[in-house]
């Protein structure tokens, strides 16, 4: 039997997907608003060196992080296509309790282990 968590409740995997579901958003967010200040700016004729020189920076790091984000998510699916081919261990089959037993068995033992503890607690004779 292995001991490893399955991926449901593997917390690794899920900060994996959620970081990299972030970071995907937040590159997305940063691209898009980042062209559409340069698309303005420019168009209106009022964009001054920073919106521009600046604002290709921003963008391609918007880009590079929604890169990143894709990647990871590509990466979650992919361990977790792997862990779908792990072997599991077989089903142990237990037997049924027959409630219809009248035995007694638990008494029998009880019986058993008071007789033995009387036994142990009995003083050796002196020699």
């Amino acid at each position: 039997m292995t001991t490893r968590p399955r991926l449901v409740r593997s917390i690794p995997f899920w900060g994996l997907v959620a970081g990299s579901i972030a970071t995907a958003g937040y590159g997305a967010m940063s691209l898009s608003e980042t062209l559409a200040t340069m698309t303005t700016t420019l168009t209106d004729g009022t964009a001054t060196g920073v919106e521009v020189y600046v604002g290709q920076s921003q963008a391609v790091f918007g880009a590079v992080l929604v890169g990143a984000g894709i990647v990871g998510i590509l990466l979650a699916l992919t361990v977790a296509s792997v862990a779908t081919l792990r072997p599991h261990p077989p089903v142990e089959v237990v037997e049924p309790i027959d409630w219809d037993d009248e035995s007694d068995t638990l008494a029998d033992d009880a019986t058993d282990v008071e007789a033995e503890t009387v036994a142990e607690d009995e003083p050796t004779p002196a020699r």
